[in-house]
């Protein structure tokens, strides 16, 4: 699949705007686009009758209100994902229309206390409904709101005979979204599940790198390669024959005292974009020198560090905060 570069750095908003609104909900995806938002960035996970519904994980009981009701008191169990126990309630023990009876809270309360005052206003979304509000919002705003999904622990998901991929790929064909030029990309943090994506659909693929786990599929198979391999150039150019980009947590690209690495100009040399992730206001996930004061839940100076990330050449960002990121991209793109 040939490489898509973006004329410019394009702003991903991250679950939406969840540092407005709590994430995963139409409220926040229609902020992001109303803030400046390029693309829409749901996690898509599956109800128990092959649903695709938008959470931060399988796991709901830190983002709805599962836990005050006690018809689903017994749906509580532990699960095992990725090779790790997770308690909790997950959406593969529920249908759509048990989940609809459950409502979006705020799942950092601690950090964004303000938006718990919109806890309980809004049901979890569907795949198909974040797809039609990007058409709406295209046309209300006249200018193209791309859709940026990502595949939420697609092993998981494979093993309980929920696979995530048919369902997504049958949307995208139907919302004319699968072809190399549309406003789509589709993610991932395991390496399988994109390669058979490669060879199914033409729209854009886009390889995550966390900065401290390897890819669960590749350790399932007994695969020693971990996030050093896969940002080499070696690994870059392996990536670049199945992905048109590579979205790296950004203290791979720029560490927490400043020091940039080779991770952009290597995978702008393989052909790849580079989609950095994730950008806060919070003082907890700052670097240092752009914390301001000592309040983990203060803001800092998130645009200063948009704006070297994109002087740096990133070619996206994934911010909860879309306005931080479009000034940054404003100040790039405003002549000296």
């Amino acid at each position: 699949m040939p490489a898509t570069r973006t004329r410019s750095p394009l702003i991903i908003g991250h679950r939406g705007a969840c540092g407005y609104r709590p994430e995963h909900t139409l409220a926040s995806y229609e902020l992001a686009a109303r803030l400046g938002a390029d693309y829409l960035e749901p996690d898509l996970v599956s109800t128990r009758d092959g649903v695709l519904v938008a959470r931060h994980e399988p796991e709901i009981g830190h983002t709805t209100d599962v836990a005050a009701h006690p018809e689903f008191a017994d749906r509580r169990t532990t699960k095992q994902v990725d090779g790790h126990p997770v308690d909790g309630w997950f959406t593969s023990d529920f249908t759509l229309a048990e989940l609809r009876t459950l409502r979006a809270v705020e799942r950092i309360p601690e950090l964004r206390p303000a938006n718990t005052r919109f806890d309980g206003h809004w049901t979890v979304p569907t795949f198909a409904e974040i797809l039609e509000l990007t058409e709406r919002l295209t046309t209300e705003l006249g200018r193209p709101i791309g859709v940026y999904p990502e595949t939420k622990h697609p092993s998981y998901h494979a093993a309980l005979g929920l696979p995530l991929e048919p369902e997504l790929v049958r949307q995208l064909r139907a919302a004319g979204l699968d072809r190399p030029d549309a406003p789509v990309f589709v993610q991932s943090f395991e390496v399988t599940n994109l390669r058979a994506l490669a060879a199914e659909i033409q729209a854009p693929l886009v390889q995550l790198v966390d900065d401290v786990d390897p890819p669960a599929d590749l350790v399932a198979a007994g695969d020693p390669r971990d996030l050093r391999d896969l940002l080499s150039p070696a690994g870059l150019a392996d990536i670049a024959s199945y992905a048109a980009a590579v979205g790296p947590a950004k203290e791979l690209i720029i560490s927490q005292d400043g020091t940039p690495s080779s991770v952009v100009a290597d995978a702008h040399t393989a052909g790849l974009g580079v989609h950095a992730y994730t950008f806060r206001r919070e003082n907890r996930f700052l670097p240092p020198a752009l914390r301001r004061g000592t309040d983990p839940a203060g803001h800092g100076d998130a645009v200063g560090e948009l704006a070297r990330f994109l002087r740096l050449g990133v070619d996206a960002v994934f911010t909860d905060f879309p306005d931080a990121a479009v000034f940054a991209r404003a100040e790039l793109l405003t002549p000296q």
